[in-house]
C-alpha cells in the first residue's frame, strides 16, 4: 500500500545529466527493494537500478548512474550522468516488499509509479 510518486524528469542534451526523484508515502520506503526501469517507444521495460541492503546496476548504466535512499525524506535517486540517446525513455520507479529474488525481473514488483520522461537529444 504504498503509493510512488516520479519526478525529474526533462530534455537533456547528450553528455548532460539528470536527476530522478521517487517519492514515497503511505509506507516507508526503508521496507522495500526499489528500482528504477525504463521503457523506450516500441520496447520492452528494462532494469535499470535497484536498492536495498546493496545496489544492483544494468550493465549498461554502470559507472554514469548512481541509486541511492533517503529514509528521512521517504525517496530514492537516481542521479545519471553522461547520458546519450539511447537512454531515452520513460523511467519509472517501482518497489516490491520481498528481499529476495531477481531484482531485475519487472513481475516481482508489486507497486508502481506513473513514469518521468527522459529526452536525451543528440
Amino acid at each position: 500500500q504504498v503509493q510512488l510518486v516520479e519526478s525529474g524528469g526533462g530534455l537533456v542534451q547528450a553528455g548532460g545529466s539528470l536527476r530522478l526523484s521517487c517519492a514515497a508515502s503511505g509506507r516507508s520506503l526503508s521496507d522495500y527493494s526499489v528500482a528504477w526501469f525504463r521503457q523506450a517507444p516500441g520496447k520492452e521495460r528494462r532494469f535499470v537500478a535497484a536498492i536495498r541492503w546493496s545496489t544492483h546496476y544494468t550493465e549498461s548504466v554502470k559507472g554514469r548512474f548512481t541509486i541511492s535512499a533517503d529514509n528521512a525524506k521517504n525517496a530514492v535517486y537516481l542521479q545519471m550522468h553522461s547520458l546519450n540517446v539511447e537512454d531515452t525513455a520513460v523511467y519509472y520507479c517501482a518497489a516490491t516488499d520481498y528481499s529476495y529474488g531477481n531484482f531485475s525481473a519487472s513481475g516481482r514488483y508489486a507497486y508502481w509509479g506513473q513514469g518521468t520522461q527522459v529526452t536525451v537529444s543528440s
